[in-house]
């Protein structure tokens, strides 16, 4: 016998359906919580919807029928956005016994049979998994549209030469991390790269220039030597001088940490192009208060507008990554994206919105690691992601704890990766576009969005207004292809996002 309940059902039936199959549905699965299992202790049931696992260290699964995501990349402290990403994380989270094989986080268990042990215990007894494999991986990187370039930041978690002081405790060590990360950034092949903790000096960068020539014939990979020596930490950069050429050394400040904020101008061999690559690690969150990261943030900002009026550089396009040790929605990223002279793009929200991650901590999904650009080169980036090689992997497959040569877990956190197609002539305004799909102005009241539906019932397109703060308004499926929007009535500065089809689109609204 099968019977199928709804979450209201199953908050009220009794306790004397032992033999039967219980089937578990979520209408509205923001509002369900694990507590609805309790009278279900001890019998089996089903879940129609599918399962995500949030967490697999050293083995032991924790699912959710939801990602969990940091709050602060959702909104900052006290808006609508945080509130409810806080509320949604607390609500439902089950421990997953019995699972056989490894699975990444990220993984989705669809048709999962299980007995209840507890309103937070499932002991699995079957079940399909989905998605987010490491096979998956291995086929292709994220797309990133036609890109002409490919640039990478990347934390490569303590990349160091000296023995025991930071990263590898041994020489075998480091072999094993050093083959690791070979293969990543092979598999990666980004025409420039910014890498984050490297040991300072040139032993570090010089190595993995000369692996990743010595087996990619067709490149040509370069550094830039300096003059640092012992056993902190740096950033630097790798770039094919088959593809781009820097116009002079790295500018850098050393406001907070020394030789951890960098900047350079590259030009496109091809077409002459240019662009300023700004790579940065920021003080870690455990070593310094948010007023010091803001510090940096405003350091970078400074230096940046000096740096583009050298009479070699006269560009204004800039990309700025690395990890930042901040969330999305903190002051020091805020200097960024929310001042009124700055006015830079978060790529993470822009591509991705709010499903972008490249870190995990306590079996939240979040991003520290940026990719941040200004308006003019905005509309030359194909696309952003984060490549998920480290995040979603058990921390047991370090170089350090096995003997596994994959590029997963080569280090905790995932490459960063921005196409770009450098073209200074565009002039087109920062409208959203998919083909013909453009946001319009109509009415001083409303705006109409044309051709973003979908008629896919698995994959609505659908639409979120948030204030600059971060505050939800509204959030709505489109439902054809001439779409109006009511705009909010309280003058203010509002992000229109669109997602359609995977991609994500945005506008600045200013009502007044």
């Amino acid at each position: 016998m099968k019977t199928r309940i709804s979450i209201v059902a199953l908050l009220f039936l009794a306790c004397g359906l032992c033999a039967q199959e219980t089937h578990i549905s979520l209408p509205d699965s923001g509002k369900w919580s694990s507590s609805a299992l309790l009278p279900y202790v001890g019998q089996t049931v089903i879940f129609d919807m599918p399962m995500v696992v949030c967490a697999n260290a050293n083995g032991k699964y924790v699912v959710s029928p939801w990602r969990r995501f940091e709050p602060l990349c959702q909104g900052i402290i006290g808006s609508d956005a945080y509130n409810e990403t806080v509320r949604i994380n607390s609500t439902c989270m089950f421990s997953l016994n019995n699972v056989s094989g490894y699975h990444r986080c990220g993984e989705k268990i669809y048709n999962l049979k299980a007995t209840v042990n507890s309103s937070s215990s499932l002991a699995m007894q079957s079940g399909e998994w989905k998605g987010n494999k490491r096979a998956d991986l291995e086929v292709a990187l994220p797309d990133l549209g036609d890109y002409r370039l490919l640039v990478c930041g990347f934390n490569l978690e303590n990349y160091y030469m000296t023995w025991g002081s930071m990263g590898a405790d041994s020489y075998a060590e480091h072999q094993k991390q050093r083959t690791k990360i070979n293969n990543a950034l092979r598999k990666i092949n980004a025409d420039i790269y910014g890498l984050v903790e490297l040991q300072q000096g040139n032993e570090a960068i010089e190595e993995i220039v000369n692996d990743l020539n010595t087996k990619m014939p067709t490149r040509n990979y370069k550094y830039f030597n300096d003059a640092t020596t012992g056993t902190s930490q740096k950033v630097d950069f790798v770039y094919d001088a088959n593809k781009v050429e820097p116009i002079g050394t790295p500018a850098e400040t050393s406001v907070e940490l020394p030789y951890r904020k960098k900047m350079v101008c590259f030009r496109e061999i091809s077409t002459g192009e240019k662009f300023i690559y700004s790579i940065n690690h920021f003080k870690s969150m455990n070593t310094g208060g948010a007023d010091r990261r803001v510090n940096e943030a405003q350091a970078v900002v400074k230096l940046y507008n000096s740096y583009r009026q050298n009479r070699n550089i006269r560009d204004n396009d800039v990309l700025i990554m690395g990890d930042m040790n901040c969330y999305a929605k903190t002051e020091p990223i805020m200097v960024f994206t929310e001042s009124n002279t700055n006015s830079m793009i978060d790529l993470h929200r822009a591509f991705h919105a709010d499903s972008s991650y490249s870190y995990m901590y306590s079996g939240m999904a979040s991003y520290i690691d940026h990719a941040i650009s200004n308006e003019t080169l905005y509309r030359q980036v194909t696309g952003m992601a984060g490549y998920h090689i480290n995040s979603d992997e058990d921390d047991k497959y370090t170089y350090d704890k096995s003997s596994d040569a994959t590029m997963f877990r080569c280090s905790d956190h995932d490459p960063v990766l921005v196409g770009l197609k450098l073209d200074s002539t565009l002039s087109q305004p920062l409208t959203p576009y998919i083909n013909s799909l453009e946001v319009l102005e109509h009415k001083s009241n409303e705006i109409v969005i044309q051709n973003a539906y979908n008629s896919d019932p698995e994959e609505h397109s659908y639409y979120a207004i948030y204030t600059i703060n971060g505050l939800l308004k509204e959030r709505m499926e489109i439902h054809s292809d001439y779409h109006i929007v009511d705009l909010p009535t309280d003058p203010g500065v509002y992000i229109i996002y669109l997602y359609v089809k995977g991609k994500v689109y945005q506008k600045k609204l200013i009502i007044r």
